[in-house]
């Protein structure tokens, strides 16, 4: 598929907006019509701002209004101006639209939505209580691709601890481990309802999200050793072709 041509200098004033009440817009490639009226119909976002007659924008060859964006879920954007109907897929990019048009209505309806709600007071909620969480999906993804060269899969070696009293065992429990026990990455302890396997879900989840093939079991050592150490250690394995 051949890409639009563009203008050069490519931009255009949005002052004489008042005169042309129908718009024509190229988002990302995708060709939209609608009324200036429905652009503006949230005066405080960004999307309103846009054409509010202080602007510029960029232009195509057939002197649509350019906007530089994925074009594909803006059809519910445009469907949310004129209804107020919020769409019942796609919700996660709707979502991120919405927060970049900032049309704070249907953001609020999003979040309010059993999905959005539940990743955002639940799910979310409980990664905040998790010490380095996020930090720890980048450690989990940079030794797994540190360890693909010339394999098929990698795998890191992931210590959970729930509690402080699991927390005092750490270091006899990574002792029994046979490897390099510098790149164990460990989470917890953390102060909410949610389980060792909740967790372990979520780190899945979203190193899932990322793009990666990514499977986690029970890591289960040859040593004796008073606990078990299946009680702490997962192995998480990427497979990359």
């Amino acid at each position: 598929m051949s890409l639009p041509d563009y203008k050069s200098p490519g931009k255009q004033s949005t002052a004489n907006l008042q005169n042309s009440p129908i718009i024509n817009l190229n988002v990302g490639g995708q060709m939209y019509c609608t009324a200036l009226s429905t652009l503006r119909k949230y005066p405080s976002s960004k999307l309103a701002g846009m054409f509010s007659g202080q602007s510029s924008l960029k232009t195509d060859a057939e002197g649509r209004y350019f906007i530089d964006r994925d074009g594909t879920h803006f059809k519910h954007i445009l469907e949310f101006l004129r209804s107020q109907r919020v769409p019942s897929d796609s919700g996660q990019e709707v979502y991120k639209e919405a927060l970049f048009y900032n049309i704070e209505p249907l953001v609020k309806q999003l979040e309010d939505s059993p999905e959005r709600f539940g990743e955002i007071v639940g799910r979310q909620q409980f990664l905040a209580r998790v010490p380095n969480y996020r930090e720890n999906i980048e450690v989990i993804i940079r030794i797994a691709r540190a360890e693909a060269v010339a394999a098929r899969q990698s795998s890191v070696i992931v210590c959970v601890l729930k509690t402080e009293e699991d927390s005092t065992r750490y270091h006899d429990a990574v002792n029994s481990l046979d490897g390099d026990k510098e790149s164990v990455v460990r989470f917890g302890p953390w102060k909410a309802p949610p389980a060792v396997l909740d967790l372990l879900d979520c780190v899945k989840m979203d190193i899932e999200a990322r793009g990666y093939n990514i499977t986690y079991k029970p890591h289960v050592t040859d040593k004796g050793f008073r606990f078990k150490s299946y009680d702490f250690f997962y192995k998480f394995i990427f497979t990359w072709w």
